[in-house]
């Protein structure tokens, strides 16, 4: 292991020899200059642990050299060597924060050789906290990019698996997918303008896009029955919102959105299901869903029967506003422009066409798909 080098300028080559020989003794390795420019010029290659430095000098006085030497090579400890006389001036040099310590000429060998070694000691300290922190900021950055990987997998692996609960809904009930999707943006859109943020935009999202989900545990011949539902079949349908709850429980980053599916079916006057709630003890974003579920079920074609104008959905929910819908959420939706809307619905058909296409004729590489995907966008 190398010794710490000690730059150290003074004048008098008498006093230079003197300090050379106590700190080679030390274990130190000292640099000697008669002349603080000669001392400025090298020291970026001598790279000195300590610098010590005279303060009556012809030319450029200490406290000056010390100045310059810390803007060259501020890792340095420096430490000013003076006569009695001096101090006032040193004093103001340490009050300044250029000198770490002071030593009195003539010097006491000892209390010489401790205050160099507390120098040396400080300098240590400094370079291994600065390392330390620099090692610490490179694995933080190392950190940030793992985290960032890893919330991309989980952004891919819950978008998987949103996709594949929908499709398996999908296979009871052809039209729940697109409905689904159209509500999930329209949540998105309304939940915005209540300048509700991230991350509980998203959730509202989710539990929009899988409101339905426990719609997989209600038997075909419920679901899918074209006429009114005996009193028992109704029973058996209004069970979904807890089935989909119950499914949701078990995975941990859909479960915040599982309170939405739960209480879907409830309304503002407590006249809904399961539970009965009523305004505030409905979740929000259940409280935005039942808006925008409202909007899609006017507008959408039904097989009972065809869609209607965006103002009978807008008339429709500004009559139930205090009844089924929470006023505050409905007075948000009637401030949306209504070309929002209809740009969502546009959106939403656009991939349900394009993905009707690839059903039918899937592309055979990457580049067509994604060749299909900028045409259909731009149509």
């Amino acid at each position: 292991m190398s010794a710490d080098r000690v730059l150290i300028v003074d004048d008098d080559e008498l006093i230079l020899k003197a300090l050379s020989r106590i700190l080679e003794a030390a274990g130190f390795e000292p640099r000697c200059y008669l002349s603080p420019d000669d001392a400025l010029h090298a020291i970026d290659s001598d790279a000195p642990v300590v610098i010590i430095s005279d303060y009556m000098m012809p030319g450029m006085d200490g406290i000056t050299f010390l100045k310059a030497a810390r803007a060259r090579f501020p890792g340095a400890v420096r430490i000013l060597c003076t006569a009695a006389e001096d101090f006032r001036v040193a004093l103001q040099a340490v009050n300044a924060g250029e000198v770490f310590r002071i030593i009195s000429k003539p010097w006491h060998q000892q209390e010489f050789l401790a205050t160099v070694n507390q120098a040396a000691e400080a300098a240590r300290l400094r370079y291994e906290n600065e390392r330390l922190t620099a090692e610490v900021q490179r694995q933080n950055g190392q950190l940030r990019e793992i985290n960032l990987r890893l919330e991309e997998m989980v952004r891919h692996r819950t978008q998987a698996l949103l996709e594949g609960l929908i499709a398996a809904l999908d296979y009871r009930d052809a039209e729940t997918q697109w409905h689904s999707r159209r509500v999930s943006l329209f949540a998105r859109r309304l939940a915005a303008q209540l300048g509700i943020r991230e991350p509980e935009v998203t959730v509202i999202e989710h539990g929009a896009l899988l409101h339905d989900i426990g719609k997989i545990g209600v038997r075909d011949r419920v679901l899918l029955k074209p006429g009114p539902l005996t009193a028992d079949e109704w029973i058996e349908m209004k069970r979904h919102p807890e089935l989909g709850w119950a499914l949701l429980q078990r995975v941990d980053y859909l479960r915040p959105a599982s309170s939405i599916v739960l209480q879907h079916q409830e309304k503002w006057d407590g006249s809904g299901y399961p539970a009965g709630l009523a305004a505030e003890e409905i979740v929000v974003g259940a409280r935005i869903f039942h808006v925008v579920d409202t909007l899609d079920a006017i507008t959408s074609d039904r097989p009972y029967r065809r869609s209607r104008p965006f103002q009978e959905a807008r008339e429709e929910i500004l009559r139930c506003r205090g009844t089924q819908f929470d006023p505050a959420v409905v007075d948000a939706f009637l401030s949306v422009p209504a070309e929002d809307w209809e740009r969502i619905r546009l959106d939403v058909e656009t991939v349900a066409v394009l993905a009707a296409d690839l059903a039918e004729a899937p592309p055979a590489s990457g580049d067509e798909l994604l060749g299909a995907l900028e045409t259909a966008l731009r149509a």
